[in-house]
């Protein structure tokens, strides 16, 4: 069978496209720490390092507006009015690029479940 080159071009792009989606996981909790140090900063810290949410005139997951308010179980002050609390997230995220890519649902839980888990780092 003789394969064209428009045939052969579809086939790279579906394999591109299939190896950059397998980057992407599944939706999943991760609780740590959400830290929002500056207007448009915020990273989540939990076991497995630290992740990006959004990055001041830059990068934003989706979803990130729709957030809770997260201070309701505490938050630690850093750059009033700004700072970080503890949370938990359903996200699914990029392994490669460390970023979040889009929150489905997340929730403030209390500052002694951070403080207690050393396996996250504070930010």
């Amino acid at each position: 069978m003789k394969v064209s080159r428009s045939m052969l071009f579809a086939l790279v792009l579906c394999a591109a496209s299939a190896s950059a989606s397998a980057a992407e996981s599944a939706p999943a909790r991760r609780c740590g720490w959400l830290d929002n140090p500056t207007p448009g900063n915020w990273w989540l810290h939990d076991r497995d390092g630290e992740w990006t949410l959004g990055e001041q005139g830059g990068y934003q997951a989706q979803g990130l507006d729709d957030l809770p308010d997260m201070s309701t179980q505490g938050v630690i002050p850093a750059n009033a009015p700004h700072g970080y609390s503890c949370a938990c997230i359903t996200a699914t995220v990029d392994v490669q690029s460390r970023r979040v890519l889009r929150i489905v649902s997340g929730a403030p839980v209390p500052l002694a479940q951070c403080k207690a888990d050393k396996a996250i780092r504070r930010p």
